[in-house]
This record gives structure tokens, sequence and C-alpha cells, in this order.
């Protein structure tokens, strides 16, 4: 009888050892080759109102729903919207996953049910042909297009920017070049002094001090070679961006293997790489100004703008400010974002220190509840 009970045993476990095997070879499969059938990303409605080459407008009707489930907790739908439209201005080089990442971790959906008439800036996927493109071509020549439209949808001449990353950098440049009419800036990890940086600062400083030597001896600068050189694929964008967590970024794809059976696991795991995965290009134009202006110059960190011709000043800021920066952010330090603050003539001017690195202080797992809530509280405030 033992013998026979043993073999029964055996058997159960080699059908469970099968099913699991099998499980994780169907996810396996799934998550590698057959990647968009898993992706949990951008399932909030939204409506393209302007559209002119690459660059696009979202705007984010009301939602239909009472309440929504953000991150385990249900979240009121207010009925009424605040008067000021909220502008979310992306960075360059992401795609807009992050914004909209899970059903139930949607920074869009969030603060639509917040109450804020929401848009969102897409600067679309830049082509060879589009290596023309400087830093100042999207804060000085799309964003005043682009608000021109969000104004003409809206009815309110008043607006209210949130930008992350580069997108808070376009934000900050757009408020500096004398548009009184941005009433609040709320600023994700946005750069200011790139040499005070932490690691990164320090690589640039040695990149400054052999650009300003090599200018003093032949006047040679960035600028001076063609901008198609200088451009940046998506995958070197990816790839940067994961190395600046590479411990991480391998720790991912091992816990993927360790849980490759668990299908919910393999469906967040395959939304989460496609922000990562699926980056897109900088121009060569815009890598061009980075180098020169932003890591050579640190011109930002005098409160000029990256530009060939500067007619604007961070001093004329004075909208309502908030700076979001992350303890464990190496993209952006506390450091290079705050220094913002020496130039802006902003009356009102906040600070939210939070963990986080640069992709988490923005849609991170735990920024539903330790970020999003303190910069929403903060816009409504400030947006009647």
């Amino acid at each position: 009888m033992p013998v026979v009970s043993t073999a029964k045993e055996l058997k159960t476990k080699y059908k469970d050892v099968r099913r699991v095997l099998e499980r994780s070879t169907s996810n396996a499969k799934q998550r590698f080759f057959e990647t968009d059938k898993l992706l949990q990303a951008e399932k909030t409605p939204f409506e393209v109102i302007y559209q002119k080459d690459i660059v696009r407008l979202r705007y984010y009707p009301p939602l239909s729903e009472s309440s929504i489930i953000v991150d385990g907790e249900t979240v009121k739908v207010e009925k009424n919207t605040h008067k000021i439209p909220l502008v979310m201005v992306a960075p360059l080089a992401v795609n807009m996953y992050i914004y909209d990442l899970f059903p139930e971790r949607s920074l869009v959906k969030y603060l639509r049910a917040k109450g804020f008439e929401l848009y969102l800036v897409d600067w679309g996927q830049p082509g060879w042909d589009h290596n023309h493109y400087t830093i100042s071509s999207y804060f000085a020549e799309w964003m005043p297009k682009v608000l021109a439209e969000v104004r003409a949808h809206s009815g309110s001449k008043k607006l209210s920017l949130h930008g992350w990353s580069f997108g808070g950098l376009f934000s900050a440049c757009y408020a500096s070049l004398g548009d009184s009419d941005i009433v609040n800036l709320a600023l994700i990890g946005a750069p200011s002094d790139y040499h005070a940086n932490g690691e990164l600062g320090k690589q640039y400083q040695r990149i400054s001090k052999r650009l300003n030597w090599l200018e003093k001896k032949t006047g040679w600068r960035v600028h001076n070679t063609r901008r198609r050189w200088w451009r940046s694929p998506g995958w070197a964008n990816s790839l940067a961006f994961k190395l600046t967590n590479p411990v991480g970024s391998l720790q991912g794809y091992l816990d993927l293997l360790k849980n490759l059976h668990d299908e919910e696991y393999v469906i967040s795991h395959a939304t989460n790489g496609a922000f990562l995965d699926n980056m897109v290009a900088y121009p060569g134009a815009v890598i061009q100004d980075v180098i020169q202006y932003l890591w050579a110059d640190n011109i930002v960190a005098r409160g000029e703008l990256p530009m060939k011709n500067p007619n604007g000043h961070l001093s004329n800021i004075t909208s309502n400010l908030l700076l979001v920066v992350g303890k464990q952010d190496p993209v952006v330090t506390p450091e290079c974002s705050v220094a913002m603050l020496d130039h802006v003539a902003s009356k009102d001017q906040s600070v939210l220190e939070v963990n986080g690195g640069h992709m988490g202080i923005l849609s991170g797992s735990k920024a539903p509840k330790t970020i999003w809530p303190q910069v929403a509280e903060w816009l409504a405030e400030r947006s009647n």
C-alpha cells in the first residue's frame, strides 16, 4: 500500500510540475515574442485635438465612472472640474505609456478623477528629418502653438503645467519667456544645475573642462559639427536609462525568470518593460544643445535658457512653483533641481522631497499613495 500511495503522489507532483512548466513556457513566449498582447498601458480614453508633424496634443475627457480603483483603493471621481486646466508636458525620448501605465496605476486617470481638465503633450517619434529640432524648438516654438490649442479648446487663458524630467525643463523655459498666464508649475525631477547632479554632475564637469579648453584653443564648439552625427537612437536611450540602475535592471529579469509561472507578474513586467524598451530617439540638435548648453556651459544654473539667442530668463517665472525631487534619483538629484529656486521670482515656492528614482517619482508603484495625492492637492488649492 505505501508503494502505491507514493506512486500516486509522484504522479500528482509530476502533473503539477508539468502544468507549471507549460504555464511558464506559454508566459515566456508571450513576454518575449507577443508582448503587445500583455500590455496594460494606455487604457484611459483620450482624444487627439491637435496634430502637426510628429507633435500631438491629447485631451482626456471626463471619466464615466463615479469612482476608480487606484493601487487597490477606491478614489471618488470629482463631478466638478477645477477652473484652471492642467497640461502635462512630457520629456523627450519616452513613450506615453508612463502616464497611463496600468488601469489601477494611471496618473492621467487619477488626475482626471481629481477634477482636472487634463491635456498631455506628446512630442512624437523624431526621424532623421527632425535632427534640426533643438531644445528651444520645443519650448519656444512648439509649446506656444500647443498651449494656444489648449486655451482654444478649454476656453481658459490661465493654465497649469505639469512637467516631468526634460518636460519640466521645457515648462520652466517656456514660463521664462514671459507667459504670465501660467499660474502653476508642478515640476517633477526637473533639471537645473547640471554640475550639482551627483556622480553624473562630476562627469559633466569633466566634459565641461575639456570642451571649454578646446574652445579657448581652437574656437570649436559642438554646434560646429553636423546635427545628424549627434542623433541618439531609441535603443541607446533605453540602454542609458537602464544603466542608471544596472543592478535593478538585471534583478528585474532574474525575478521574471523566477516568476514565469505567474501570469499577473509577467503582465506587470511586460507593461513596465514596454516603457523602458520602447524609448524613442533624440534629435541630433537636441543632443548638441544638451552637451554644449547644459553640460559644458551649464547655463540653466545661471538662470539662462538653452538657446542660441536667449530672450528670456528664469527670473521671469512668477508662477506658483512646486518642485518634486527624488531622494534616490541619480538622473536628476535634488540639488540639481532645487538650484532653480535661486533665480525664479515665484512668491509661492514648495519643494516636495520624496523617496524614489527618476521614473518612480512620477509613476512608480508607491507614487499613487505617497506622491500623487500631494501633487494633486497642491495644484487643486491653486487652480480655482
